[in-house]
């Protein structure tokens, strides 16, 4: 007489392997998108917040920030946010006042290379 031992044959554990990359093919390149959507958000509210603080300052002082370390260091930021593309506080382009007479920042852009998910570039957010 021949005993069966109770447990998955082949076919069984190759089924479940299939099902499961099918799976995994659906929800990686979503993952991936969703991760994308999110960096450009946290981006856009980066600048939204580091904007804001330039003309609060200038607002209160009549001039702009002489670096971005500034806003931190009197407390209008609590730090200098990190770009989220570039996972670096250290590559925020800084944009001169247009009056040639001032000097400091008066804007900032995104220094991350490469295109957005709707096709304009980092640098011109």
């Amino acid at each position: 007489m021949v005993t069966r031992r109770p447990g998955f044959t082949l076919i069984e554990l190759l089924v479940v392997l299939a099902i499961i990359a099918t799976l995994l093919m659906l929800a990686v390149p979503r993952y991936f998108a969703s991760e994308d959507r999110a960096k450009e958000a946290v981006l856009k509210e980066n600048l939204y917040q580091v904007r804001d603080a330039i003309g609060k300052y200038y607002a209160d002082k009549g001039k702009y920030p002489e670096s971005l370390e500034t806003l931190a260091s009197e407390k209008y930021l609590r730090a200098v946010p990190l770009d989220p593309i570039t996972d670096s506080a250290a590559t925020w382009v800084r944009v001169p006042p247009q009056d040639p007479q001032q000097s400091g920042v008066a804007d900032v852009k995104s220094g991350a290379p490469g295109q957005a998910r709707d096709g304009t570039l980092y640098g011109d957010w």
